[in-house]
C-alpha cells in the first residue's frame, strides 16, 4: 500500500533534521573558534568511554574531566580519536565564565576542535542540500 506523498514528508524530514544539526554544529563552531581565541587553558584527562551497547557499533562517547582555576571539577563530553582511553591525559580550552558549555579538548594527538567542528557542518550542510534538492525535483516532477 502505497500513502501519497509520503516521500515528500520522509524528505522534508531529513532536510530538516540535517539542517537542524547543521545549525547546531555551526553554533558549537563559533564557541570553539571564540574559546580557542580567547580562552583558558587548563590540564584535564578522559575520565571515561562510553561504547553502543550490545557491540553493534563502534561509536565511542568520550567524556573529560579538568579544574577550573578556582578549583570547580568539569565533566564534559567531546570527539576523540580511537586512541584516547580512560586516563590520556589532555589540554582543554574553555571560557572561564561557562566551563561546562565551552570547554574543548584542544590540544597534541587530536584533531583541531575547528576542524572537527568544521566537517560536521560541512557533513550535515550537505545532507540537508541534498535532500532538498531531491525533495525538489520530486515535487517539480523532475522538470
Amino acid at each position: 500500500m502505497e500513502v501519497p506523498g509520503a516521500g515528500y514528508v520522509v524528505l522534508a524530514l531529513l532536510v530538516a533534521l540535517f539542517g537542524t544539526l547543521a545549525g547546531r554544529y555551526a553554533g558549537r563552531l563559533v564557541t570553539v573558534a571564540r574559546v580557542l581565541r580567547r580562552g583558558v587553558r587548563a590540564g584535564g584527562e578522559c575520565v571515561r568511554v562510553e561504547t553502543e551497547p550490545y557491540g553493534r557499533s563502534d561509536a565511542r562517547r568520550h567524556f573529560f574531566a579538568f579544574r577550573t582555576a578556582d578549583g570547580t571539577r568539569v565533566e564534559f563530553e567531546d570527539l576523540a580519536g580511537a586512541s584516547t582511553v580512560r586516563g590520556t591525559p589532555v589540554t582543554v580550552t574553555y571560557d572561564p565564565r561557562d566551563p561546562q558549555g565551552t570547554a574543548t579538548v584542544a590540544g597534541r594527538g587530536s584533531w583541531s576542535p575547528l576542524l572537527q567542528s568544521l566537517a560536521l557542518v560541512a557533513g550535515c550542510g550537505m545532507a540537508a542540500l541534498g535532500f532538498a534538492v531531491l525533495l525538489y525535483v520530486e515535487i517539480s516532477g523532475g522538470k
